[in-house]
Protein backbone atom coordinates (compact mmCIF):
# COMPACT_ATOMS: atom_id res chain seq x y z
CA UNK A 1 0.00 0.00 0.00
CA UNK A 2 1.03 3.61 -0.41
CA UNK A 3 1.51 5.79 2.66
CA UNK A 4 -0.84 8.76 2.64
CA UNK A 5 0.76 12.05 1.64
CA UNK A 6 3.91 10.43 0.26
CA UNK A 7 4.94 8.10 -2.49
CA UNK A 8 6.43 5.52 -0.09
CA UNK A 9 5.20 1.96 -0.35
CA UNK A 10 4.83 -0.38 2.63
CA UNK A 11 3.50 -3.84 3.44
CA UNK A 12 0.05 -3.87 5.03
CA UNK A 13 -1.31 -7.18 6.33
CA UNK A 14 -5.01 -7.44 7.17
CA UNK A 15 -7.36 -10.39 7.62
CA UNK A 16 -8.84 -11.63 4.35
CA UNK A 17 -12.49 -11.14 3.45
CA UNK A 18 -12.99 -14.88 3.76
CA UNK A 19 -11.70 -14.99 7.35
CA UNK A 20 -13.75 -11.92 8.31
CA UNK A 21 -16.85 -13.57 6.88
CA UNK A 22 -16.07 -16.80 8.73
CA UNK A 23 -15.96 -15.06 12.14
CA UNK A 24 -19.15 -13.15 11.30
CA UNK A 25 -20.80 -16.45 10.42
CA UNK A 26 -19.59 -17.91 13.73
CA UNK A 27 -21.07 -14.94 15.63
CA UNK A 28 -24.35 -15.38 13.77
CA UNK A 29 -24.34 -19.07 14.65
CA UNK A 30 -23.74 -18.33 18.35
CA UNK A 31 -26.58 -15.77 18.43
CA UNK A 32 -29.06 -17.68 16.29
CA UNK A 33 -32.61 -18.08 17.55
CA UNK A 34 -32.04 -21.75 18.43
CA UNK A 35 -29.64 -20.58 21.19
CA UNK A 36 -32.26 -18.52 23.04
CA UNK A 37 -32.62 -21.22 25.68
CA UNK A 38 -29.12 -20.29 26.92
CA UNK A 39 -28.49 -17.69 29.56
CA UNK A 40 -27.19 -14.28 28.43
CA UNK A 41 -23.95 -14.85 30.37
CA UNK A 42 -23.33 -18.12 28.49
CA UNK A 43 -23.82 -16.45 25.11
CA UNK A 44 -21.54 -13.54 26.06
CA UNK A 45 -18.85 -15.96 27.26
CA UNK A 46 -18.96 -18.02 24.08
CA UNK A 47 -18.84 -14.86 21.93
CA UNK A 48 -15.90 -13.49 23.92
CA UNK A 49 -13.97 -16.74 23.52
CA UNK A 50 -14.59 -16.99 19.78
CA UNK A 51 -13.77 -13.33 19.09
CA UNK A 52 -10.68 -13.26 21.32
CA UNK A 53 -9.27 -16.41 19.73
CA UNK A 54 -9.82 -15.08 16.22
CA UNK A 55 -8.41 -11.67 17.11
CA UNK A 56 -5.30 -13.17 18.74
CA UNK A 57 -4.54 -14.95 15.48
CA UNK A 58 -4.86 -11.74 13.43
CA UNK A 59 -3.43 -9.26 15.95
CA UNK A 60 -0.14 -8.88 14.06
CA UNK A 61 -0.66 -6.34 11.35
CA UNK A 62 -3.19 -3.63 10.58
CA UNK A 63 -6.34 -5.11 12.11
CA UNK A 64 -7.86 -2.50 14.42
CA UNK A 65 -10.52 -1.30 11.97
CA UNK A 66 -11.41 -4.90 11.10
CA UNK A 67 -11.77 -5.75 14.80
CA UNK A 68 -14.12 -2.79 15.25
CA UNK A 69 -16.24 -3.89 12.28
CA UNK A 70 -16.48 -7.45 13.62
CA UNK A 71 -17.40 -6.10 17.08
CA UNK A 72 -20.09 -3.93 15.54
CA UNK A 73 -21.60 -6.98 13.87
CA UNK A 74 -21.39 -9.02 17.09
CA UNK A 75 -22.92 -6.23 19.20
CA UNK A 76 -25.86 -5.89 16.79
CA UNK A 77 -26.47 -9.64 16.78
CA UNK A 78 -26.28 -9.77 20.58
CA UNK A 79 -28.66 -6.82 20.90
CA UNK A 80 -31.23 -8.44 18.61
CA UNK A 81 -30.81 -11.80 20.39
CA UNK A 82 -31.39 -10.17 23.78
CA UNK A 83 -34.42 -8.20 22.61
CA UNK A 84 -36.06 -11.33 21.21
CA UNK A 85 -35.25 -13.49 24.24
CA UNK A 86 -36.47 -11.07 26.90
CA UNK A 87 -39.42 -9.48 25.16
CA UNK A 88 -42.61 -10.26 27.00
CA UNK A 89 -45.90 -8.70 26.13
CA UNK A 90 -44.12 -5.67 24.67
CA UNK A 91 -40.98 -5.03 22.66
CA UNK A 92 -38.02 -3.78 24.67
CA UNK A 93 -37.02 -0.19 23.96
CA UNK A 94 -33.40 0.90 23.76
CA UNK A 95 -33.49 2.74 27.10
CA UNK A 96 -34.88 -0.35 28.83
CA UNK A 97 -32.23 -2.50 27.11
CA UNK A 98 -29.48 -0.25 28.41
CA UNK A 99 -30.90 -0.19 31.92
CA UNK A 100 -31.40 -3.97 32.17
CA UNK A 101 -28.54 -5.51 30.22
CA UNK A 102 -25.70 -3.02 29.82
CA UNK A 103 -22.93 -2.11 32.22
CA UNK A 104 -20.86 1.02 31.67
CA UNK A 105 -21.89 2.65 28.43
CA UNK A 106 -23.46 0.20 26.00
CA UNK A 107 -21.45 -2.89 27.00
CA UNK A 108 -23.59 -5.97 27.46
CA UNK A 109 -23.14 -7.52 30.89
CA UNK A 110 -24.83 -9.99 33.17
CA UNK A 111 -23.39 -10.60 36.59
CA UNK A 112 -19.62 -10.50 36.25
CA UNK A 113 -19.60 -11.47 32.57
CA UNK A 114 -19.03 -8.51 30.23
CA UNK A 115 -18.97 -8.51 26.42
CA UNK A 116 -15.45 -7.49 25.40
CA UNK A 117 -15.27 -8.47 21.75
CA UNK A 118 -12.30 -8.53 19.39
CA UNK A 119 -11.23 -4.94 20.12
CA UNK A 120 -10.04 -5.95 23.58
CA UNK A 121 -7.07 -7.69 21.93
CA UNK A 122 -4.18 -5.29 21.45
CA UNK A 123 -2.79 -5.01 17.95
CA UNK A 124 0.99 -5.43 17.66
CA UNK A 125 2.58 -4.17 14.48
CA UNK A 126 5.58 -5.60 12.73
CA UNK A 127 8.81 -3.74 13.42
CA UNK A 128 11.05 -2.60 10.61
CA UNK A 129 14.33 -4.43 11.10
CA UNK A 130 16.13 -3.45 7.90
CA UNK A 131 19.62 -4.94 7.71
CA UNK A 132 19.31 -6.57 11.16
CA UNK A 133 17.48 -9.53 9.61
CA UNK A 134 19.91 -12.47 9.46
CA UNK A 135 20.33 -14.15 6.09
CA UNK A 136 21.62 -17.66 5.47
CA UNK A 137 24.04 -16.39 2.80
CA UNK A 138 26.01 -13.94 4.97
CA UNK A 139 29.21 -15.50 6.32
CA UNK A 140 29.26 -15.95 10.06
CA UNK A 141 32.09 -14.14 11.88
CA UNK A 142 33.30 -17.35 13.61
CA UNK A 143 33.67 -19.25 10.32
CA UNK A 144 35.65 -16.43 8.68
CA UNK A 145 38.05 -16.10 11.66
CA UNK A 146 38.80 -19.85 12.00
CA UNK A 147 39.51 -20.21 8.30
CA UNK A 148 36.88 -22.60 7.27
Amino acid sequence: MRKRGTSKQYVCTTPSRKSIQSIKDKVSELTYRSTRYQDLAEVITSLNQALAGWANYFRHGVSKAVFSAVDHHAWGRLMRWTRRKYEGSHRLGMSEMKRRFCGKGWRFAQGKVVFTGASSVTVTRYRYRGSNIPTPWAPKPEAAASGG
